[in-house]
């Protein structure tokens, strides 16, 4: 007769055992931020020390939970929710054997060095808390992505990245990481300490261990001067090689394929006369949009949710609106000098579904005419991509970005010396990032979409493209769950762990072989990771044990041995 599986204790008899808090939420409901997937988990918790982490990490291991660590859930995603309950749209269902960890109660600044400017912050810190505090010693964030309401941690784990060719990701000024593994030790990482798993931190995607402690780099407070003008698609792509992306520090494009224009914004760090003047008011403060009234606000979510209906509207409607907030003819049309982290910003408006990928930079003209084609339902010679564009209707802006985060750069030029095993960017030129994001007005959704992100993968996959972790991507049984996308099959498409080993390589096998020696017993190997990078891994199987050859041992330090 078998051994019986021992009996496990419960949280409630570990609970009442230790002089540490522990005190979670049994009914919460988790939603994502643009209430894309929402789940029930059994546990949901927040601690405000380091010890309470440790012990959630130890009760977990013991009870042979699975833990997820969450932030603001801005990511349209499912890579914070628990699997098992998981939906769109729809109730969260049963609970799951999951434990959901926010750390919003363990967001405090450390310590600061004047000397080099840098900060070590408690890593459930939101950038806009962290952009408050450093604004009141006088430094800023070198770059930012469109939001704010991330915590740091999550924005490091996911590769959040702003628009700069002088700039990479968001983790390029991470100096130093703490990291709680699955063993409930605290281990600090750098370049130099415990390298290994820094550099599969830098972008880890909650797989790892939980993130408490984030040293980061700073800058001295500074403004920007931003130009904002109108340029036709075509006129926008003659100037891709004549200083669109390299004129100004940071630059970005808003492409509305229907109106057949793009609106090119660009920013340099503002002169002491540009401030001056800003501030006694001889220049013109930035402009209100259209999108910031309320009634321009709930207008276009009507038309748009009207369009869910009537999806022959969408193209006209795109025209209207831009001619409203922006005008038409070519040219500049706005200026203004304003804070940086206020000029970096990007108002989300409404719930939504986004996928983002990364390709070559020097691809970006061919990629935008053959998907502007696609778009406008030309013939299949005009696009070359293989899913039907009859009746697709899309919303607009698709917006253009840049970063590099080449190796080169990112290991001789940044704070953090090290380019993350999982960073979706390019590794040795620099990277263009397209996102096609879908409104979802009064959370409905669009039809159509399912062949939007077809198609928008496979001509970024013929371009050897990655897509960002956070987002709606399909690929590898992604973080988009239609039914009616895996109803579209294209010829040769890889699914789960099979496509990721394809756009990673090396990199995927080494990020494996680090997330298996620190955590043996699969406390943080969710669902997600489970479904997408992982592949349906198995500890022993035939692929784990050739990868682990492959890259060889390494050993770990925890604080204080």
């Amino acid at each position: 007769m078998a051994d019986e599986a021992p009996l496990l204790p419960t949280w409630r008899t570990l609970s009442a055992e230790s002089p540490i808090p522990f005190a979670p939420k049994l009914n919460h409901i988790h939603r994502t931020w643009a209430r894309t997937h929402l789940s029930r988990p059994e546990l949901y918790l927040q601690p405000s020390t380091l010890p309470e982490i440790q012990q959630i990490v130890n009760f977990a291991r013991t009870l042979r939970k699975k833990i997820i660590t969450v932030g603001s859930g801005h990511s349209p995603s499912d890579i914070t929710t628990a699997p098992a309950t998981q939906s769109i749209g729809g109730s969260a269902g049963g609970k799951a054997d999951v434990w959901l960890v926010n750390l919003d109660n363990f967001n405090k600044v450390i310590s600061r060095d004047d000397s080099t400017l840098r900060i070590t912050v408690e890593a459930g810190i939101r950038i806009h808390q962290l952009i408050k505090e450093l604004d009141a010693i006088g430094w800023g964030m070198p770059n930012l992505g469109s939001i704010t309401e991330q915590s740091l941690a999550g924005a490091i784990a996911t590769g959040t990245h702003g628009s700069s060719l002088r700039h990479g990701l968001l983790s390029e000024n991470v100096v130093g990481l703490t990291i709680v593994l699955a063993d409930g030790k605290a281990y600090e990482t750098t370049k130099y300490q415990n390298p290994q798993l820094y550099e599969a931190a830098l972008v880890g995607l909650g797989g790892l261990g939980i993130v408490t402690h984030i040293i980061f780099q700073a800058v001295p407070a500074y403004n920007l001067t931003w130009v904002q003008e109108i340029a036709t698609i075509d006129t926008m792509l003659q100037r891709w090689q004549a200083g669109l992306w390299t004129d100004k520090e940071y630059a970005r494009v808003w492409w509305f394929p229907y109106a057949r224009r793009t609106i090119i914004w660009r920013a340099d760090k503002a002169t002491p006369a540009e401030v001056q003047d800003a501030i006694s008011g001889k220049t013109q403060p930035a402009p209100k949009t259209w999108f910031d009234t309320p009634i321009g606000y709930h207008i276009y979510q009507f038309f748009l949710y009207a369009s869910t209906w009537f999806p022959a509207i969408t193209p006209p409607l795109e025209r209207l609106v831009f001619m409203t907030q922006y005008g038409w003819d070519e040219g500049q049309i706005s200026s203004a000098t304003q804070k940086g982290e206020e000029a970096l910003l990007l108002n989300c408006l409404f719930s939504q579904f986004v996928n983002e990928w990364a390709i070559p930079l020097r691809n970006g003209p061919e990629f935008i005419g053959r998907l502007q084609a696609w778009l406008e339902h030309q013939d299949f010679d005009a696009h070359r991509i293989p899913v039907d564009n009859k009746g697709v209707y899309v919303h607009a802006p698709i917006e253009v970005r840049v970063a590099d985060s080449s190796r080169n750069r990112v290991e001789h030029y940044t704070s953090s010396g090290v380019r993350g095993l999982l960073d979706p960017s390019c590794e040795h030129e620099p990277t263009l990032y397209i996102n096609a994001t879908i409104y979802r007005p009064y959370l409905a959704d669009v039809g159509g979409r399912a062949r939007y992100y077809r198609a928008f993968e496979w001509l970024a996959r013929e371009f050897h493209g990655r897509p960002h972790w956070a987002k709606n991507f399909i690929i590898g049984g992604g973080g988009e769950v239609s039914d009616a996308a895996s109803k579209i099959v294209i010829e040769g498409e890889q699914k789960g762990g099979d496509a990721w080993e394809d756009l990673y390589g090396l990199g995927l096998r080494r990020w494996r072989v680090v997330r298996r020696r620190v955590d043996r017993e699969g406390v943080f190997r969710n669902g997600w990771l489970e479904r997408v990078v992982l592949g349906g891994e198995r500890p022993e199987g035939h692929r784990e044990r050739e990868e682990d050859r492959e890259q060889g041992g390494f050993e770990l330090r925890a604080v204080g041995e």
